[in-house]
């Protein structure tokens, strides 16, 4: 089958992505070739594409998360041609219009759930599980402060964190992003651009602070973020959209004050779970109960890959984003 890839030669800005046409074999045993159908866009691959995170090999396409059609399975395999799947998680190359990949890494999508929507949810409503089943299972009456609370991680774990009863408020860049995250389920946003989120976030919890601090930002935001949790309160790190993490005087943490700082990372999420399949399974079912309901802000075909990433990187884009092969 041929393939289109959107490609970086050399680490750098968005104008490194070039199409190339590939041609690839027919699955070997546990794979799976997958006809893409919706591509997730996440902000790892900003990191990936820069060379924060190296891709392995050069020239080599970026991304970790897509949806698609099962075009031929190798020998070991339990899927079908026709079936429609999903992944997140390296290799690194979802840029793609098909690829090959080993089957394991494949759950398969409900029916009801578009290929859009699903691209939309891997890897976001993975991290959210993670955080809220895993590194901090949430309580009714919980309060959970989550930054950027209008892009499609912060959208989806607003969501969830309403559905398992916690209040939250959320940060946002705009008027129009904090109408996003107040429909996601956000009681209170603050415009992080002219207001001091730690002194808003203790006027709304009247001084008490916040038991969650879900942030992806890093440095100075992080830091800050300690100031904005009551007794035994866990901040979590997903990323370092804005500058590298900072090393945390153990010294501030407690024991006067009681907080912990939880560093998860996603990968190692899907990697160790006992029942992949399971999991996903229980993040679908919360979209067919209506709780979780992502919000696709940009969909866009995949060779605009590299003008997708200057409006991510300059913060123009609300929910999530999606390339269409």
């Amino acid at each position: 089958m041929l393939a289109i890839e959107m490609r970086i030669d050399a680490h750098g800005g968005p104008e490194r992505f070039v199409p190339a046409e590939v041609e690839l074999p027919p699955p070997g045993p546990g794979q799976v070739l997958l006809r893409q159908t919706a591509v997730g866009v996440n902000f790892i691959d900003v990191y990936h594409r820069r060379g924060t995170f190296p891709i392995p090999a050069l020239p080599g396409a970026v991304g970790v998360e897509a949806v698609g059609t099962v075009a031929a399975a190798g020998a070991g395999v339990s899927l079908r041609p026709g079936e429609r799947v999903g992944y997140a998680g390296p290799p690194v190359g979802s840029y793609a219009s098909a690829r090959l990949i080993d089957a394991a890494r494949l759950v398969r999508l409900p029916d009801a759930v578009p290929d859009d929507v699903a691209a939309a949810l891997m890897l976001k409503g993975m991290t959210a599980h993670m955080l809220f089943t895993r590194v901090r299972p949430l309580r009714p009456g919980d309060v959970v402060l989550v930054h950027a609370a209008a892009g499609g991680l912060g959208v989806l774990l607003t969501q969830w964190a309403r559905a398992a009863g916690a209040r939250v408020i959320g940060t946002v860049g705009s008027e129009a992003k904090a109408e996003t995250a107040r429909a996601a389920g956000c009681e209170a946003t603050i415009l992080y651009r002219h207001q001091d989120f730690v002194a808003e976030t203790m006027r709304l919890t009247g001084g008490e602070g916040v038991d969650v601090v879900c942030e992806g930002i890093g440095g100075r935001v992080l830091e800050r973020s300690l100031d904005c949790l009551k007794a035994f309160g866990t901040a979590i790190n997903l990323g370092q959209a804005g500058e590298a993490l900072a090393a945390i005087d153990l010294a501030r943490l407690g024991p006067q004050r009681s907080l912990s700082v939880s560093v998860p990372g996603v990968f190692a999420h899907l990697r160790t779970l006992p029942d992949l399949q399971g999991a996903a399974d229980t993040m679908f079912a919360m979209v067919g109960q209506g709780a979780l309901r992502p919000e696709i802000g940009l969909r866009a075909p995949l060779r605009e890959a590299g003008s997708v990433h200057r409006r991510l990187e300059a913060g123009e884009t609300t929910g999530a984003a999606v390339l269409l092969p």
